[in-house]
């Protein structure tokens, strides 16, 4: 695992976004992990930027999706089918059928894990974007998530539901079910970057950079991977002795 400490969120957002614009360089024909939440919306504006200057090309892009929440259309402003159009596929040339999410807005959600699953297995992520939550979870892997798992219906916890609170009116707005990659999806990726921003993140980090592995914090398992970066800002690392 390798660790890059930087001064802040501009800075962080800056040297992932560097390291997915020397991957679309090398490979225009990137197949890419993308996630959704605070975390990369830097990120995602600083590569609108290089695709504006001409730095990068997204015709031949694929992309999946870590997760969407269950029961929301995907015209809601908090699904992620809008969040990630929003932020970053309406902003570049990318073309509509290689764009991936989810599809959680019917009834049958295992046939929905179920044909998402099939798609990540005919897949190869070169890079996997990943954010963490405040308990450890990746995607919507909470606490006690099996690593063998692959992609499933979550129950999101109370506390992911209150973290994700400021997105919403109030919290009978935030939807209690999600449909997730698994923690063996995600692991399956060629390469893996984790952002870690802010001082409400820095238990978090202490636990993920010296604890052990363990199903309690799914975030651990990075550890067994072989090419993961983690980017964090001074504030998330604050608790890390030096």
């Amino acid at each position: 695992m390798k660790i890059i400490v930087v001064k802040d969120y501009e800075e962080m957002s800056a040297k992932c976004a560097e390291i997915f614009i020397n991957q679309l360089k090398n490979k225009p024909d990137s197949t890419l992990g993308l996630a959704t939440g605070g975390s990369p919306v830097g990120t995602y504006k600083k590569i609108v930027e290089a695709y504006n200057n001409g730095e990068v090309d997204f015709s031949k892009v694929k992309t999946y999706n870590l997760d969407e929440y269950c029961g929301i259309s995907i015209l809601h402003p908090q699904s992620y089918y809008y969040f990630m159009h929003d932020n970053l596929f309406n902003h570049v040339n990318i073309v509509e059928d290689n764009v991936h999410l989810p599809s959680a807005s019917g009834e049958n959600f295992v046939k929905q894990c179920d044909e998402y699953n099939a798609m990540l297995h005919e897949a190869e992520i070169d890079i996997q974007l990943l954010g963490i939550g405040s308990n450890g979870h990746i995607a919507f892997n909470e606490p006690g998530t099996p690593f063998d798992l692959e992609t499933h219906v979550v129950e999101l916890t109370d506390k992911t539901r209150q973290d994700n609170k400021r997105f919403f009116n109030s919290i009978d707005e935030v939807p209690t079910h999600a449909l997730t990659m698994g923690i063996k999806n995600i692991m399956a990726a060629k390469q893996i970057v984790m952002l870690i921003s802010g001082a409400n993140k820095a238990d978090t980090v202490l636990q993920l950079l010296n604890g052990p592995i363990t199903e309690e914090f799914p975030a651990s398992i990075l550890h067994k991977h072989p090419n993961v970066t983690v980017i964090i800002d001074e504030a998330a690392y604050s608790k890390v002795q030096k």
